[in-house]
């Protein structure tokens, strides 16, 4: 017996609802892209890097607001329903957890942008 098999699969029902929960929490660079291409994305995307990788590149549309700098002063600039994609430098880094984390927190919305700046560059899209 193999490692992929050891342990059996979950059930469809118990898989269906995992996978929708995860969508509840992720998004990945093809549908952000997408979404800010319509001019109404229906969202405030958040680069939570510093601002120095900010200035060298960024995803076009995005804010730069430092994980660190996420505080209710801040934030009261938008609606309470505020829905905000975060995202950092990649799967490398954690700092688009550790503000969707404080987004939570603040009881805002959130969804992560999975694989960050790497992922947008390696989906062939463009930075400003």
């Amino acid at each position: 017996m193999n490692a992929v098999i050891a342990t059996p699969a979950a059930s469809p029902e118990a898989s269906a609802a995992h996978h929708a929960a995860l969508l509840c929490f992720e998004t990945d660079c093809a549908d952000v892209h997408a979404a800010m291409q319509s001019g109404a994305p229906g969202f405030v995307l958040l680069d939570v890097r510093g601002p120095d990788a900010f200035a060298r590149g960024h995803v076009p549309g995005a804010v730069n607001l430092s994980h660190r700098l996420i505080t209710p002063e801040r934030m009261a600039a938008w609606p309470a329903e505020t829905l905000f994609v975060v995202y950092c430098a990649g799967p490398h880094c954690n700092g688009a957890d550790r503000a969707a984390l404080n987004l939570a927190r603040l009881r805002r919305p959130v969804k992560l942008m999975l694989g960050g700046i790497t992922g947008w560059q390696n989906e062939g899209f463009s930075l400003a």
